[in-house]
């Protein structure tokens, strides 16, 4: 079994990670530098914007997060290859404080749904959610006793509804 406390496994991770999104970058013809840092969910990728231009940012990001969405699926999947579920390593893509401004909208995303669902005991579905928002706003109400959470559809029409739980 794999420790995550291991310093030279945290070390091995990061520099894949920043190795494999730096050569990403540079085939995109935006060279930039990656900043690894260890978090508490996992991996944290930090692009460093300081020499790109606010047009490269943006193709970086893409339209409502679809670009760093597709690139943080990327590097989760490549480099989870041959990895089982003990070993798996969890990466997140940020640029330009992206993903914290994000997770701070879906925090008030989360707390109007469930405050609705509360107020008018009806399911209340969130749509034109990435699989890992959905999560997360799972993530943030699974401690709301009164309420449950539970994904259906099929991609890319997947919704995410909070309902009182039975």
């Amino acid at each position: 079994m794999l420790v995550m406390n291991d310093s030279y496994y945290i070390e091995q991770g990061l520099d894949q990670g920043k190795q494999w999104l730096e050569k990403l970058l540079i085939l995109a013809e935006i060279p930039a530098k990656v900043i690894g840092q260890q978090q508490e969910d996992g991996y944290w990728l930090i692009i460093d914007e300081t020499n790109l231009t606010p047009e490269q940012i943006s193709i970086l990001v893409g339209f409502d997060g679809k670009a760093i969405d597709a690139i943080q699926y990327l590097v989760n999947t490549i480099l989870n290859i041959g990895n089982d579920s003990e070993q798996h390593l969890s990466y997140t893509v940020e640029i330009a404080g992206y993903r914290v401004r994000r997770q701070e909208e879906l925090l008030l995303i989360a707390e109007y749904a469930a405050k609705k669902v509360r107020l008018t005991g009806e399911e209340h579905e969130l749509t034109s959610l990435s699989s890992a928002e959905r999560r997360q706003i799972h993530t943030m109400l699974q401690d709301c006793e009164d309420l449950e959470t539970y994904s259906h559809g099929q991609e890319p029409d997947r919704r995410l509804v909070v309902k009182i739980r039975s």
